[in-house]
């Protein structure tokens, strides 16, 4: 029987999972899930994911302002943003960070004002942080450098020359289905690259679903087979990959 499943970053509250999210997540420890992350993107799924980890015991919360939200976050956010990290069953700051792919959604210096804000409260809290960084490689690193979060920068996308200035920081790397894909280059390269104490598994769900199952719903079942590619490329078994990343997530977000 597969065990030892942490999912370090999903977002349950996602619509995609309005049909059958109870009935999924009541399923997911006979799968072998014994953690799962689920993170919000603003105040209100923040709040839906805080209610999800009152109701299963084995799901955390994570609670924060994704960058794509900026320009819509007032101070009043932030005040109810302070209160939900203060509940026990929320652990992380996030999904945080900064996106510069569209270059139509929230303007940078926005994004990074924002950011800022959220890096001081994860060190005031001294609760670690979820990262995305997506076409913003060089702020990511001058940000993390200026204020080392304990954390991790999830779904981690660039190179192995930054995955080695990420870590120089402190922070863990999560990976997830891209180490799947057909024509993967870099995520496989950082894939062999991540020291395993330093090395997250994550879903991302309901997004980037691993193959065979890339194009339908991602959930917290499917990282075996993640677990299976990354095991490939780092020459041992799945099981070890699962135990290790298990053992390093309940370090980062539970202190155990």
């Amino acid at each position: 029987m597969i065990r030892n499943i942490f999912d370090s970053h999903a977002h349950y509250d996602d619509a995609a999972f309005d049909s059958d999210r109870d009935e999924l997540l009541a399923s997911l420890p006979g799968a072998g899930v014994c953690g799962i992350i689920t993170c919000g993107t603003d105040i209100p799924t923040s709040q839906q994911n805080l209610a999800l980890a009152h109701r299963y015991d084995y799901i955390w919360a994570a609670a924060g302002f994704h960058p794509e939200a900026a320009a819509r976050i007032t101070d009043g956010d932030f005040a109810l943003l302070r209160g939900l990290l203060a509940d026990e069953r929320c652990v992380a700051v996030g999904e945080l960070g900064l996106d510069y792919h569209y270059e139509d959604g929230a303007p940078r210096e926005v994004q990074l004002n924002m950011l800022e804000h959220q890096l001081s409260l994860a060190n005031e809290l001294d609760l670690p942080v979820i990262f995305h960084d997506r076409a913003a490689h060089a702020d990511t690193l001058d940000l993390l450098k200026q204020y080392r979060p304990k954390g991790v920068v999830h779904c981690f996308s660039g190179s192995v020359e930054m995955a080695r200035d990420i870590l120089e920081t402190g922070m863990y790397i999560g990976l997830g289905g891209a180490v799947t894909f057909k024509n993967a280059r870099r995520p496989v390269e950082v894939a062999r690259y991540v020291p395993e104490e330093r090395l997250l598994i994550e879903t991302d769900c309901p997004y980037m679903t691993p193959v065979p199952f890339r194009g339908r719903r991602n959930d917290s079942g499917l990282i075996p087979h993640t677990a299976q590619r990354l095991a490939e490329i780092r020459d041992c078994t799945p099981e070890y990959i699962l135990t290790v990343t298990r053992s390093n997530a309940e370090k980062l977000f539970l202190g155990k």
